[in-house]
């Protein structure tokens, strides 16, 4: 196991902190980890509640949850066998920052979408030389 001497810094681009800001900011983990904010979750109720991921991706991006400590799975001695998933201390830690996150995107999609229309604007003016 590494140990990391220097104080974090994500902008350091030999930083640990950068890998795991990376994985927290990928769209897939973050929206895995709101989900498991309500308690476990099956594989297939997990899909149906994140949308549009295949089940290749959101395997990929559960094993590296369970790797960074964010989540564990839990595998149901039954037949058919039941796996859940579920955040650990530290991924429940997350659901904070991300929740004030969550909550910045949904209250300024209008703003954003706003800038997008008068950017793309602008652009289209300029590529037929037309005044903006």
């Amino acid at each position: 196991m590494d140990t990391f001497d220097l104080p974090a810094n994500v902008l350091d681009p030999n930083c640990p902190s950068r890998v795991i800001f990376q994985r927290i900011g990928d769209k897939w983990a973050s929206l895995v980890i709101q989900v498991l904010g309500d308690g476990p979750v099956r594989f297939s109720e997990l899909r149906k509640m994140v949308s549009a991921v295949t089940p290749k991706v959101l395997t990929q991006t559960l094993r590296a949850l369970e790797r960074d400590g964010l989540i564990t799975r839990t595998v149901h001695a039954q037949v058919p066998p039941r796996v859940d998933y579920q955040l650990t201390p530290l991924g429940e830690s997350l659901l904070g920052p991300l929740g004030m996150l969550r909550e910045w995107a949904e209250s300024h999609v209008p703003s954003i979408l706003e800038a997008r229309d008068a950017y793309d604007d602008a652009q289209d003016a300029a590529v037929l030389g037309a005044p903006s």
